[in-house]
């Protein structure tokens, strides 16, 4: 059984994993997840009796894969939560979109909102009373037939903010039907909740929860992402 994580880095406090597509980071008790999955691997490779610590901190969407920071006790949790809170944490993603993008770097700002009930958001105008500033720097990475990849660095965090804010502008995440893709991308499921789409969370840079010392850690691309030429 596919676990749904490969392990980049770990020690007493925190683990660094890399997150397969199609698993929720978190869900309601008796729904499975990735919180469910790690925390069973932990406390059977560890052979405890009782249930065991996890904590985290940030979270990715189902669809995404890549780096992803889980803390293994409370006091780890708090500080590495502090991290992402004060945007200490410098996370750095790649996606692949359809069309080309021009120019080559920019930011794209908007007004975003978390459409009520649906696992979904929508760009508003700058008056709307709920919308809330969405502001990312990208950078084209390489281009090809498919369309282009980006390197993304976010200012803000908003809900499904790069899928958005691309389809928005007429370049979908490939593989990201939500947000306006035709384009199929990695293997196909019937259940369109196991799909993946074109976006990774390449890298994460942060101080360890407890040496304080600055640590970056780098995911590996998925075996099914079309091949990058910079």
């Amino acid at each position: 059984m596919d676990l749904g994580f490969d392990i980049l880095y770990e020690d007493d406090p925190c683990m660094v994993i890399c997150k397969h597509a199609g698993i929720l980071t978190q869900a309601p008790r008796g729904i499975d997840s990735l919180e469910v999955r790690i925390k069973e691997f932990l406390k059977r490779r560890s052979g405890a009796a009782d249930d065991v610590y996890l904590g985290l901190p940030h979270r990715l969407d189902r669809p995404a894969t890549g780096a992803m920071i889980v803390a293994k006790t409370y006091g780890a949790t708090r500080r590495l939560g502090m991290q992402f809170e004060h945007r200490k944490v410098h996370k750095v993603y790649w996606a692949c979109v359809e069309g080309q993008i021009a120019p080559e770097s920019g930011t794209w700002e908007d007004y975003v909102i978390k459409i009520p009930g649906v696992p979904q958001a929508e760009v508003v105008a700058p008056d709307h009373p709920q919308g809330r500033t969405a502001v990312l720097h990208y950078r084209v990475l390489a281009t090809a037939e498919w369309g282009t990849c980006l390197e993304i660095t976010l200012e803000t965090g908003r809900t499904h903010q790069i899928r958005v804010q691309a389809g928005t502008r007429g370049h979908p995440l490939l593989g990201d039907a939500r947000y306006g893709s035709t384009v199929t991308f990695g293997p196909y499921y019937e259940d369109e909740r196991l799909r993946p789409i074109a976006l990774h969370a390449r890298s994460l840079t942060f101080h360890h929860p407890v040496s304080k010392e600055a640590m970056s850690v780098t995911a590996p691309l998925p075996e099914y992402w079309p091949p990058i030429e910079m």
